[in-house]
């Protein structure tokens, strides 16, 4: 809707019935050789790029912000708009420019032209505690990575499948042991002497991780028999081979 308006507003040329059927009847005579391209290119490309260039340098950015309101406990203004990654709620200082103004993202079932007073002053009631879990605290939020829960220290993806603002403690507690249990079937063995070398099973079968790179095991080797020398060797051994590069087929005409 932002960029529907925004175009009705600089450039209602382009967003005329009459104009796109006028290009398409151009197209079809290109198309039937009764018109050649350059002209019909020479008549529109020129003054839009104008238009183009005219615009970067004159219109601001278009945010849809809306102004909803000041949260009674920091007096802050609270205020809705589109940002770099999508639609937010914002907490302002409007009597401080150097207080930066602190962000919550907007559900997915809301949106900035309806989104009322008290549900954006809820977004930021996050990160919130769901409850205990074997004595320790459950904490729901949204990191960089989407939606999570904390337990123990871990981080636990909820993403796709439950909303931080409302998730209950059995709902956490699901996902907590569903990762649990991900994780312990794809451990095939760690080495407590060096946490950085495990073997692991993959989407292609066993492999080994070392630190940050991921090494093949032969196939002839029994990854579950491996000791941590065996490890070492094999990512030093990977170290010295070069990197396979993926080639890509010309397309043919």
């Amino acid at each position: 809707m932002l960029v529907n308006d925004f175009l009705l507003e600089h450039f209602p040329q382009i967003m005329d019935f009459q104009f796109t059927a006028h290009i398409e009847e151009e197209l079809d005579e290109i198309a039937n050789g009764e018109m050649d391209y350059h002209e019909m290119l020479d008549e529109f490309y020129p003054p839009f790029k104008e238009k183009v260039m005219h615009t970067i340098e004159t219109s601001e950015r278009v945010s849809g912000e809306r102004i909803l309101g000041t949260d009674p406990v920091t007096g802050k203004q609270v205020s809705v708009r589109m940002a770099r990654f999508g639609p937010v709620a914002a907490l302002s200082n409007t009597k401080d420019e150097n207080d930066k103004p602190i962000y919550a993202g907007l559900r997915k079932i809301q949106k900035l032209e309806n989104i009322t007073f008290e549900e954006a002053l809820h977004l930021f009631k996050l990160p919130r505690v769901v409850g205990e879990y074997n004595g320790l605290e459950v904490v729901a939020a949204i990191g960089r990575f989407g939606p999570y829960v904390r337990y123990d220290g871990k981080f636990y993806s909820i993403k796709g499948q439950y909303d931080p603002h409302d998730i209950e403690i059995d709902e956490a507690i699901v996902a907590i042991e569903a990762k649990k249990k991900s994780d312990a079937e794809k451990l095939i063995k760690s080495f407590e002497e060096n946490p950085e070398f495990q073997i692991l099973n993959g989407r292609w079968g066993p492999y080994l991780k070392a630190g940050k790179e991921n090494v093949r095991i032969p196939k002839d080797r029994d990854p579950a028999s491996l000791t941590l020398e065996d490890c070492i060797a094999l990512a030093e051994e990977a170290k010295t081979k070069p990197k396979r590069r993926v080639r890509f087929r010309k397309s043919q005409a």
